[in-house]
């Protein structure tokens, strides 16, 4: 494993440990995972895969709601994948298997397997070394017709940066901009990049762009915790408010893009 992904890995073993409890703490990352949820379950599948299934809450949540399909995943942290592996436990599942691997693993673990729906939550491919080389093993494991549904941490988020600049923080509003972002712990660093959606859609220039979605445009993202307090009686009208921007070019500059993608059913040679 390379020094980039050790570092990876052993910032998400630290944070397994109480992921879940603050999870659940934090209504709008809810309502955010729900509506990702949404968007894979627009589509038929049989053989699913996610990459960076964390404490394995997707994982799970598809391997129940889909008992027909075979659902894998792969993650790069030991303790991730404990905790998901205790999720299934606790379900009796048998249906699903948790993996530990970066995405340059995929045709290592999955040599005879296609997929027929891949999905990213909350920015996985934000952690990995090389974007355009993720893509390509993407494309390898993924059936002809098969469909993405990824997210990433958007690098132009201006309402974030406005928050902090009114907070004189002008290393954090600007920290998405760098090479490296880091990730959104104050004191532990994650080697992490962020992208803008033209970037995103050349790294998988392979496929056919289907749908793009942008959250958090208006609505405080999930870790502006005293802003969402406050705001909270409002909180439905910012989501209804997010959903109308997604129709104008402003759906790029939210916390999080999402991007689903289709890959053709006949490959050129």
């Amino acid at each position: 494993m390379s020094t980039f992904y050790q570092q990876v890995e052993s910032y998400y073993d630290g944070d397994a440990g109480d992921f879940d409890s603050r999870y659940w703490k934090n209504p709008v990352l809810q309502r955010i995972r729900q509506d990702f949820r949404e968007e894979v379950k627009r589509f038929s599948f049989s053989e699913m895969l996610e990459i960076g299934y964390g404490t394995g809450l997707d994982l799970v949540h598809f391997a129940r709601t889909h008992p027909d399909a075979r659902v894998a995943g792969i993650d790069i942290s030991g303790e991730m994948q404990a905790a998901a592996n205790k999720k299934i436990r606790k379900w009796g599942l048998q249906n699903v298997h948790a993996d530990k691997g970066s995405v340059e693993d995929l045709q290592t673990l999955y040599p005879e397997r296609q997929f027929d729906i891949v999905y990213v939550f909350f920015g996985a491919l934000n952690t990995v070394e090389d974007l355009d080389v993720a893509a390509d093993h993407i494309f390898g494991c993924t059936a002809p017709g098969g469909i993405l549904v990824l997210s990433f941490v958007n690098r132009n988020y201006v309402a974030g940066m406005f928050f902090e600049l009114l907070k004189l923080r002008f290393r954090a509003a600007f920290s998405r901009q760098k090479k490296e972002w880091g990730g959104y712990s104050p004191s532990l660093y994650l080697p992490s990049k962020c992208y803008n959606p033209g970037r995103i859609q050349k790294a998988f220039s392979g496929f056919h762009p289907i749908r793009r979605k942008g959250y958090c445009i208006i609505h405080p993202a999930w870790y502006y915790h005293g802003l969402n307090r406050l705001l909270r009686k409002f909180s439905p009208w910012l989501w209804k408010a997010d959903h109308l921007l997604n129709k104008t070019c402003l759906w790029s500059w939210g916390e999080y893009t999402l991007f689903v993608f289709q890959k053709p059913e006949h490959i050129r040679q």
